[in-house]
């Protein structure tokens, strides 16, 4: 059951709607399909293969989020067997850019974050 908070001041009001947005498209889920969407028009099966380690019914609910949110187009063709196709639409592609920057940070700075973390993890105790 979701809460609706009324609030009085606009601004905090769009502060809180912007953070609802962004626990949305800012799950590893939603940056992985968006990524995998870059510049791409993919079948179920394709993004599935591109984004390692969803599962068919995560992938399910991400794709219906970020069709719900505008940002995936879910195209259905009439023939059969059914093919249906998705891409970023203008409003996804506006944050392509924004999630394709992210994920090449977290790859160019993998090896450093974990040697950070494991220097953190031999510290002792305190």
């Amino acid at each position: 059951m979701e809460v609706t908070v009324q609030v009085s001041d606009p601004e905090v009001a769009r502060l809180c709607e912007a953070r609802q947005i962004l626990n949305r498209v800012g799950d590893k889920w939603s940056i992985a399909v968006i990524y995998a969407l870059d510049g791409a028009t993919l079948r179920f099966t394709e993004l599935r293969r591109e984004v390692h380690g969803i599962s068919q019914r995560m992938l399910t609910a991400t794709l219906r989020t970020l069709e719900r949110d505008g940002l995936v187009r879910r195209t259905v063709h009439p023939v059969v067997p059914p093919r249906v196709d998705y891409e970023l639409t203008d409003l996804g592609n506006t944050l392509r850019g924004t999630v394709c920057t992210l994920m090449t940070w977290a790859v160019n700075h993998a090896d450093d974050i974990a040697k950070a973390r494991a220097e953190y993890d031999a510290r002792p105790a305190s």
